[in-house]
């Protein structure tokens, strides 16, 4: 028993290091978080060489985040950690949708298989906010091209049959993938249909006009 408090004093200093590493990623999490969010706030706005800049930025804390954890693969593992770097993958891939661009692999990320999928999926859900901004202007073949992207994305999800143990939710977000791709599709159709009905009536008054003047 003269050994214990020695014992029981080497598990606290050990216990202190990993707190202080979790403390330190926590506050890296958010960091990533706020700053991949900002890539995809300037995607939208087309605000390329802004998206840019925050991806670079997050590139640089994705690999800080990922480095302190070396020696604690638990707090990489854990949730906080994996939702930082899904959003990060989002961030990237969201990115690479609008822009028409060619998606980035999990190895080109360096992220866990269910992390990338995790944030595939969502960018493709973040699909419909620049589909309806889109078509609140008129149909085109970028919402259509969008549109297409996302289906394709839902379409390989549904054949990502493993347990959510695997996956961590992968199928829940799909499930919310598929009603997303619905509403877009119809909203869509409805939009479509509804330039289609202005068109004809631009072509018709156009015809009158021509009648009257005759």
């Amino acid at each position: 028993m003269d050994q214990l408090g020695n014992i029981i004093e080497k598990i606290r200093e050990t216990f202190e290091a990993k707190s202080k590493t979790r403390d330190s990623a926590l506050q890296r999490s958010r960091s990533l978080i706020r700053t991949c969010s900002k890539a995809i706030r300037a995607a939208h706005r087309e605000d390329w060489s802004a998206a840019e800049m925050q991806l670079e930025s997050a590139n640089q804390e994705a690999a800080e985040l990922v480095g302190s954890l070396s020696s604690y693969p638990d707090l990489y593992h854990t949730g906080y950690t994996q939702d930082a770097l899904k959003e990060y993958v989002e961030a990237h891939i969201t990115v690479a949708l609008i822009k028409g661009d060619s998606i980035p692999t999990p190895d080109s990320l360096g992220v866990e298989p269910s992390t990338y999928l995790g944030g595939l999926v969502e960018a493709a859900t973040e699909m419909r906010r620049r589909i309806l901004d889109i078509i609140r202007h008129s149909h085109s073949e970028e919402a259509t091209r969008l549109l297409e992207a996302m289906d394709a994305i839902y379409g390989e999800m549904i054949s990502v049959d493993f347990p959510d143990a695997i996956t961590h939710g992968l199928r829940r977000k799909t499930d919310v993938l598929r009603g997303v791709l619905e509403r877009t599709r119809g909203d869509m159709t409805t939009s479509l249909r509804q330039q289609q009905l202005q068109d004809e009536i631009s072509r018709l008054e156009r015809r009158l006009e021509h009648s009257d003047d005759n």
